[in-house]
Formats: structure tokens, sequence, C-alpha cells
């Protein structure tokens, strides 16, 4: 198991996974800040965090209600 591990390109991996969890808290600290969403709040955080890129992404795209 060890070996696979030392196989892992870290250097490639290891940024998507700071970025991602940069966009998850952000789109969860925006979602609580607002109040005006499309759909409701909790169903937003369990996307954003069970859908890590996509569901933050998502809630961006179409979570938020423009005003």
């Amino acid at each position: 198991m060890m070996e696979e591990l030392a196989k892992v390109p870290w250097a490639v991996i290891a940024p998507l996974i700071v970025v991602q969890f940069i966009l998850m808290i952000v789109a969860l600290v925006d979602l609580r800040k607002i109040h005006a969403t499309n759909g409701p709040n909790i169903l937003w955080v369990f996307l954003i965090i069970f859908t890590s890129y996509i569901g933050s992404i998502a809630y961006f795209i179409v979570g938020r209600k423009q005003s």
C-alpha cells in the first residue's frame, strides 16, 4: 500500500484538493450570509459538501438568487 501511495503524483493532486476545499468553504460561507437562494438552504449544504466541485460551482451559478 505504501508503494502505491509513493507512485501518486502529489504535485498535481494536492493543489486540486486545496482548491476544492477553498471553493467549498467559500460557497458555505456565502450560503450562510445570503438568505435568498433558489431552493432550500439545507439542500445546497448537502450538494456543496457531497459533490465537491460540481456542487460549489452549481451553487454560484444556479443557487444564488439574482437581485
